[in-house]
């Protein structure tokens, strides 16, 4: 049993059909879990996802069985984030939170039969939040966001490194090793 709703970003959503597809190879016991979670999902546009939906890479607060809170950053594997600060989409807690809304709780049933249920108690961050933050406040104010313009300022007469323009190499001149 998992949770019944969940809204997923179409890149989640693409992640995990990739996952599945890999995890089936090797008939691994979290395929059912992919599935169902598939199958469930509201999947909308990285720009319309709300800012208490948990997506990958979500800072979360939750708790398991009303125990205390704890905070981890959802990642795609367990070599994303420092130790003990991230929680991978590739477990069961991982995969159930994804696509959770802020107060929103959820079973998950682990192999040997027990449950959990984990609630969602705030979404401190979600990167596509943060995006459209960003692009709020440029729309705001004109500026570009941290006040940062790209300028490209490259003569007319500008040619790749080596081709012509006063640049020759004899057979006397050795490059070193910085060349290779």
């Amino acid at each position: 049993m998992m949770n019944t709703t969940c809204c997923l970003t179409t890149k989640d959503f693409a992640f995990l059909e990739v996952m599945l597809e890999r995890r089936r190879a090797f008939a691994d016991p979290i395929v059912h879990m992919l599935e169902h979670k598939l199958s469930i999902a509201d999947v909308v546009p990285i720009d319309s996802v709300g800012p208490d939906i948990v997506t990958l890479n979500s800072r979360v607060v939750f708790g398991i069985n009303a125990g205390p809170a704890e905070t981890r950053t959802l990642v795609q594997n367990e070599g994303c984030g420092p130790v003990g600060s991230s929680l991978s989409v590739a477990t069961r807690r991982g995969l159930c939170m994804l696509g959770m809304a802020q107060g929103q709780t959820a079973s998950v049933e682990h192999p040997d039969g027990r449950l959990e249920a984990i609630q969602i108690k705030a979404v401190l961050y979600q990167p596509e939040a943060a995006r459209s933050a960003v692009r709020q406040k440029r729309r705001v104010d004109g500026r570009k966001p941290y006040g940062l313009t790209l300028v490209y300022s490259a003569a007319a007469d500008w040619r790749p490194l080596g081709e012509s323009a006063g640049m020759r190499q004899t057979d006397e001149d050795d490059p070193g090793p910085s060349a290779a």
